[in-house]
């Protein structure tokens, strides 16, 4: 198999983070590159032109995060990232909904920061912002509804704030969020946290 990723992506860092929980790594040839400046072999394989995109063996392509994650749980039994029970399975995917959605908001508050300074959208950024702050609060009373055992809820929560400290450090999302500052720093000491750290 094949990885597109780019190590500064929260998308690709959950798909990392699952490749070390699963114990997968050494099955995955992984292939860094920037999709906005050198994305001509990741074209030929999606043509969104997006990253993470994992390319498999018998030449199917598989994107984006969440399903390539999905798949790579199916490839062996350590751990059961996404539960096979139905109401496991809603919990874990709900979570990971939410996770994600953070990073789409943070995402594009970074890439606004980066247009010109008279094309950006404030209130779009307030809105973004605002999105932001509600989810975390939503987390900060339902941390304990966290599965006992690590899925793709804690990966894609742990994934999501760890791009809030990298890209968007003034929000101080730590204020106000003391169980889930606590969660993060307990999940954050991982293997598969610390090898996957973006490069300051």
């Amino acid at each position: 198999m094949k990885l597109f990723y780019t190590n500064t992506s929260p998308y690709s860092r959950k798909v990392r983070i699952t490749l070390l929980e699963k114990g997968l790594e050494g099955n995955v040839d992984s292939a860094l590159c920037n999709p906005f400046e050198d994305a001509a072999e990741l074209k030929i394989f999606n043509p969104l032109g997006k990253i993470p995109t994992l390319v498999l063996d018998d030449g199917r392509v598989v994107y984006d995060s969440p399903v390539i994650c999905e798949y790579l749980d199916t490839l062996n039994t350590n751990g059961e990232l996404v539960p096979s029970s139905n109401d496991a399975r809603l919990l874990v995917n709900t979570w990971q909904a939410l996770a994600d959605g953070i990073v789409d908001a943070s995402y594009h508050i970074v890439m606004e920061g980066r247009r010109d300074e008279s094309e950006r959208s404030q209130g779009s950024v307030e809105r973004w912002k605002g999105s932001i702050v509600d989810s975390l609060k939503q987390i900060e009373r339902q941390i304990a509804t966290l599965p006992a055992e690590t899925t793709m809820a804690q990966i894609s929560l742990a994934a999501a704030l760890g791009y809030l400290d990298f890209r968007l450090s003034y929000l101080e999302w730590r204020n106000g969020q003391a169980n889930t500052a606590a969660w993060y720093e307990e999940f954050a000491k991982r293997p598969s946290m610390v090898e996957t750290q973006p490069p300051t």
